[in-house]
């Protein structure tokens, strides 16, 4: 199959804006908790009348700033409730908002500012406020700064107290569903970042669709989420619009750490992650076992859910399997999910391929894993997998209101009513992504015969041997970042007799995997030349090297010291590698595996 289109769940209008959200839950059910903040070690809720007024006092204080419609302002926070509420503030008084992560380098955040204009910016800490005075002579258009921590958010509500309801309305008049709703810069993981303009119609139109066709998931009776991936990315920008249209009750969490805590306090019915977050699950949880003496019925409890998964997908499970099924979920099963709060029936993965073990595993232990696929151009979901239908493998079929097609040489354009509308300040960039109505994602893909897309790599990526051996290295790299022991890796090979890699220690999970092996105390330093580590490495490597023929395994890897990290410039903010970064920095170590 060569294209595949999911006509329109909902109705074709140019009408409405995100600001109508608040206020038609407020009027349709004021009393429904509709988010959760924390509450000493709890969490207290939000009603929808609450949030609704809230929404408007912040958006009449950025009216009585001078924060006309149209004007872009900048958030910089990591994911709070405060990061939620400035944005429907925003929307409501008309203006952009521009989200910055808050990891961004002085750089990045100069460049962000001065390309979208904005008039202001709304900082979490003082330390970003003192790293932005540094960059406002170089800002002409940047008149003002609010810190949410110094309680800035409720001053500049309690000043726009002053703002009547008819100047609010008269904000909100010209914006509709055409209207840029924000402006979005892409992670960059080549040049400077390209600023995504995204419509109010392109978060609505592909909203109600989705609510459409994920009713079960996100508009069932107590539907919740605890959004923690950060909110400058659009996956989870698109999922905080998703919640306020449906009604799902949402909570933030912005410290991964205490992520667990978080999950076992607020008990979420749904959640989003990327691939890594339930890499880690599984790693820890199976090294815990180990450690216990409990690795052998981990591995066989691990054995039962992915061949029970594959048998359900199959369309038939035998009794001997739903018997031993039935036992792990007693024994193993349970505790995997209580460690998720208990109640998580399902959990969108995207950002990244998640491999079907993976997903085979978690949902025989009873979390279905919906991986999707999308761009910042694409609003994020292009496509996503169906309770209804699971393919794991698959990112799914495309959302209704959008349609995939597959070109010639692979890759995957798309056409629907979550395309961007523009590139900021860049019509050359505009016209090279959309070309005869289609947006060119770079990526590779094909259609299987339902029309549910498998992504195969990524166009620019694509390593030619000197044999002349086509080699989609996201294949290889993501069965490595699997094994406990890799954090990452970059699979190299271009223009060379071979295919080889860079591996990088996970840190965090060597101590307990080093217990488990008789490696006590061992160092990152120095476990990257022991015996026993390397030892588990290549076993790794030829387990990555099944997926692919002889000509596209690795042949060699060298293991890095210290690991690419966002810090240390070799990873995007939502954790892509800068592929071109990695091989400038590591050129040495490249050159060293084909014998310099």
């Amino acid at each position: 199959m060569h294209e595949k289109s999911t006509p329109a769940l909902a109705p074709a209008t140019t009408e409405g804006s995100l600001a109508d959200l608040p206020a038609r839950h407020r009027r349709d059910h004021p009393t429904k908790a509709v988010f959760a903040v924390r509450s000493g070690s709890g969490w207290s809720d939000v009603s929808a009348k609450d949030f609704a007024d809230q929404v408007e006092a912040l958006a009449k204080g950025f009216l009585a700033a001078g924060v006309t419609p149209g004007s872009a302002v900048g958030i910089m926070s990591r994911t709070r409730y405060e990061w939620t509420l400035t944005d429907f503030a925003l929307w409501t008084a008309g203006a952009i908002p521009v989200p910055i992560y808050e990891t961004s380098s002085p750089d990045q955040v100069e460049w962000i500012l001065k390309d979208s204009g904005a008039v202001g910016v709304v900082l979490e800490t003082e330390k970003h406020k003192s790293a932005l005075t540094g960059l406002s002579g170089d800002l002409p258009t940047l008149e003002h700064s609010w810190v949410i921590d110094n309680g800035d958010l409720d001053q500049l509500a309690s000043t726009g107290s002053g703002t009547d309801d008819a100047a609010l309305e008269a904000a909100r008049a010209d914006v509709d569903r055409t209207s840029t709703a924000t402006i979005i810069y892409t992670s960059g993981t080549t040049g400077r970042p390209k600023g995504v303009e995204l419509t109010h119609g392109n978060f609505l139109d592909l909203t109600e669709n989705t609510v459409e066709k994920l009713k079960d998931v996100v508009a069932s009776e107590g539907a919740s989420t605890l959004l923690f991936l950060p909110l400058a990315h659009v996956f989870a920008r698109f999922i905080e619009v998703l919640c306020v249209a449906s009604g799902a009750k949402m909570a933030h969490s912005a410290d991964i750490k205490t992520l667990l805590d978080d999950f076992a306090s607020y008990q979420p019915t749904f959640i989003l992650a990327v691939p890594r977050v339930f890499e880690k699950v599984y790693n820890s949880a199976e090294a815990k076992a180990v450690a216990g003496g409990k690795g052998n019925i981990f591995a066989k409890a691990a054995e039962t859910a992915i061949a029970w998964s594959e048998a359900n997908e199959a369309g038939s499970v035998g009794f001997g399997l739903r018997a031993k099924h039935a036992v792990f979920d007693k024994l193993v099963y349970g505790k995997l999910r209580d460690a998720m709060g208990g109640k998580v029936q399902y959990a969108v993965s995207g950002g990244a391929p998640l491999g079907t073990r993976l997903g085979h595993f978690f949902r025989g232990i009873g979390v279905t894993i919906l991986e999707g696929y999308g761009l910042t151009e694409t609003t994020a979901p292009i496509t996503v997998n169906l309770p209804e239908r699971l393919k794991v493998g698959t990112v799914g079929p495309p959302l209704p209101g959008t349609t995939v097609r597959i070109a010639e040489d692979g890759e995957i354009l798309v056409k629907g009513v979550n395309v961007f509308k523009s590139y900021r300040n860049n019509p050359d960039a505009s016209a090279e992504a959309i070309r005869d109505g289609w947006f060119h994602t770079g990526d590779i893909g094909e259609l299987d015969e339902d029309g549910y897309l498998k992504i195969t790599g990524r166009k620019k990526e694509i390593l030619v041997t000197a044999g002349g051996k086509n080699v989609a290295p996201a294949v290889l790299e993501d069965r490595l970042r699997s094994h406990p022991l890799v954090s990452q890796c970059i699979v190299v090979g271009d223009q060379k007799p071979f295919i080889a890699a860079l591996l990088t220690l996970d840190e965090e999970m060597l101590p307990m995997w080093a217990s488990n092996h008789g490696l006590d105390g061992i160092t990152a330093a120095k476990a990257r030349t022991d015996e026993t580590v390397l030892a588990e490495l290549q076993k790794a490597v030829d387990e990555a090297n099944t997926a692919v023929s002889k000509a596209e395994s690795i042949r060699k890897f060298a293991v890095l010291d210290g690991d690419f990290t966002e810090e240390s410039g070799h990873l995007t903010p939502s954790l892509k590698l800068k592929r071109n970064v990695v091989m400038r920095d590591f050129a040495d170590e490249v050159d060293a595996l084909y014998g310099g």
